[in-house]
């Protein structure tokens, strides 16, 4: 499963692949780019990790939904 960060950047936000200099997505808000990593990671199997500005995981998704291993019982 590859892990995707949110980040602020000096002009906005960017999603970007854990290990990856370049973002694969950039937008100027933060709800912008939560919106872009949707779409992007829809058909992806992908954790994605949040960041709030001062660069604190504020949350973490798992896409598609089903492979979230917080979902399985037991």
């Amino acid at each position: 499963m590859d892990t995707y960060n949110i980040n602020k950047t000096g002009t906005g936000w960017a999603l970007t692949k854990q290990g990856s200099a370049r973002p694969s997505k950039t937008a100027e808000t933060k709800e912008a780019i939560v919106e872009l990593a949707k779409e992007f990671l829809s058909d992806k199997t992908a954790s994605l990790r949040i960041h709030s500005m001062d660069g604190r995981i504020q949350e973490e998704r798992t896409y598609p939904h089903k492979a979230d291993p917080t979902r399985s019982p037991g």
